[in-house]
Order: structure tokens, then sequence, then C-alpha cells
């Protein structure tokens, strides 16, 4: 049997003639071991997991955090408010995002919107009621809409339906009933485009 003695010198032959051979079988375990030690992202609506803020993820809006006002800025200059308090790895959160998205199309202009990770609620003994905490009642979604006077005109947890919350809105702003008003139905992007070319 042809034995080769193992020294130094010899290792160093070996990888410098067969470097190729030795490079790929290096980037070949590497690569083995990301796919064993990286697991996949699953990001989904319907799970209790962290996937990122779920306005940005779930709703497309990441205008609304973090809000533009605190609550006791926003209930000083008597403006109403919609508050929403969610955590970022529930599902029926996640599901209602859209729903505070919707809210926002609609009155986030003439009302602040204030969505609060109950996680980020510093622990306290005592609120006042200038501050979330003093709304929140240990559910998730909640929804506290506050008036122009500061007083709570609506303070429900779950999945709130928009038409609920679109009526305390009409009537803080003297607006025609839903059953009364014409619905606006928006224009598709290519019935807009079109017009532009004629």
């Amino acid at each position: 049997m042809n034995c080769k003695k193992w020294d130094l010198k010899n290792i160093h032959q070996y990888i410098l003639t067969d470097w190729r051979q030795f490079t790929s079988r290096c980037l070949m375990l590497a690569v083995c071991l990301c796919f064993l030690i990286i697991q996949p992202a699953f990001a989904g609506a319907n799970d209790d997991k962290y996937d990122g803020n779920i306005f940005v993820v779930y709703a497309g809006n990441g205008s609304l955090v973090p809000p533009r006002e605190t609550l006791a800025t926003a209930l000083s200059e008597h403006k109403p408010v919609f508050m929403m308090f969610y955590v970022d790895d529930s599902s029926d959160c996640k599901q209602y995002a859209i729903t505070a998205s919707q809210v926002q199309a609609f009155y986030g202009r003439p009302s602040e919107i204030i969505p609060v990770n109950v996680d980020t609620i510093s622990q306290k003994d005592k609120y006042e009621p200038t501050e979330p905490g003093y709304y929140y009642s240990g559910k998730v979604p909640q929804v506290v809409v506050f008036n122009q006077e500061g007083k709570v005109v609506l303070n429900k947890t779950g999945q709130i339906p928009f038409e609920e919350i679109d009526d305390k809105f009409r009537e803080m702003f003297n607006l025609v009933p839903r059953t009364e008003s014409v619905e606006l139905k928006r224009r598709s992007f290519n019935e807009f485009s079109s017009e532009l070319v004629k």
C-alpha cells in the first residue's frame, strides 16, 4: 500500500493543487448548514405569531404608527379621537388592522387616530384620564372613540364593524346618516388614466 506521509508540506501541496475542489466542498457545507439553521418566515393573518407591525404588514399603512399626537394633546385640542389597543402577535388584531386603516382613510384629517400597542403601556397602579392605560380593559383589539368634548362615545373589545365606528363619527361631525347618504365609489386607476388620454 502506498501511504503518504501527511505533514504540513504535503497538506499545503494538496490544498494548492485541489483548491477548487476544496473551495466547492466548503461552500457546499456552508449552504447545507444554512438550510438546516435558518427557518423560513411564515407570515399569516390567521396565526398569533409576530410578523412585524400589523399596520404595515396587514393593512399596508405604515403612517398609523407612531401616532401624530398623544391622547393628552388630542383631548386638549378638542379633537375627536379613535384609539385602538392592539398587539402585533394577535390574529384578531392583524385582521382588524384593515378596519383601523379604513377609519384613518375617512376620518384621519379631522380627527386623531391613535393606535396603542399594549406592550408599550407602562405598568402603574393608577392612570390619568389623559393616558391610554386608563381606558385599556385587558383585551385586544379594543376600540375607544372620544368626541370633541373628550367623552367616550364608544368603548368595545373585539372586531367592531367599521359601520358602527362610522356611525359615531357621523354623529360627531353632524353628517348625514349612512342610510340617507350616497355611497361614494372610487374610480379605478384604469378609468382615471383612460380619461386623461382622451
